[in-house]
């Protein structure tokens, strides 16, 4: 009897952990995707591009159902509140939309894509830097600890993070780079990212913690 409710609690947590996920990225991409095209004299992504995006994501979040959930999550019943998951889409959702515009002024300020003939140079560009940052933030937002320190993730799902984030990094020189719409990304490219998922990861736990202080979530 025990078991099971202790079970029934740590399915609950794992489906509030995808509600938060999914909710929170898709109203980021939201503000992104709004934004950029009110000034880009292109598309931000190209629909290949952005259905294989969602594609790599939703595959990455499939171990979730099974994820390990933290001790603190199941010692007591949890009740279903909206109000909880608003305030945190409401403001973990947007930090996505910081570093995607980030994101756009390195692509155009210094890799010089205002050019719509470098227009693929940008859509690879964000769509690299779109999948590691919602792959990544996984293991942030499914857990009120520090992540990979205080909770880390079951093995499966960790496996899968890895996974879609090599496919990101390969895709643009993998031989369905052109038909996918992707081109070469420069040298610099790589180490600014990097300095990106460091600032996003930071600024998400530093805001989520300060969510959690105020009883917000």
């Amino acid at each position: 009897m025990e078991g099971g409710v202790i079970e029934g609690r740590k399915v609950f947590a794992n489906i509030v952990k995808y509600i938060r996920m999914g909710a929170s990225s898709n109203f980021g991409n939201m503000f992104s995707v709004l934004g950029a095209s009110a000034f880009l004299p292109f598309l931000p992504m190209a629909p290949i591009q952005v259905l294989t995006n969602n594609l790599l994501y939703d595959f990455s979040q499939v171990p979730i159902p099974a994820d390990a959930v933290d001790d603190d999550q199941v010692v007591r019943p949890r009740p279903w509140n909206i109000a909880e998951i608003k305030r945190f889409i409401l403001f973990i959702g947007p930090i996505s939309s910081i570093f995607d515009y980030t994101t756009f002024a390195v692509m155009l300020w210094v890799f010089n894509c205002w050019d719509p003939g470098r227009a693929s140079l940008f859509q690879t560009g964000w769509f690299v830097e779109s999948l590691m940052t919602q792959t990544l933030i996984i293991h942030v937002i499914r857990t009120n600890r520090i992540p990979f320190l205080q909770s880390r993730a079951s093995l499966p799902l960790t496996l899968t993070s890895l996974a879609i984030m090599g496919v990101g990094i390969w895709l643009p020189y993998s031989p369905m780079s052109s038909a996918l719409g992707f081109t070469h990304l420069p040298r610099l490219y790589w180490p600014i990212l990097l300095v990106t998922l460091v600032a996003y990861m930071s600024l998400t736990q530093l805001i989520k913690g300060w969510l959690l202080r105020k009883q917000f979530i």
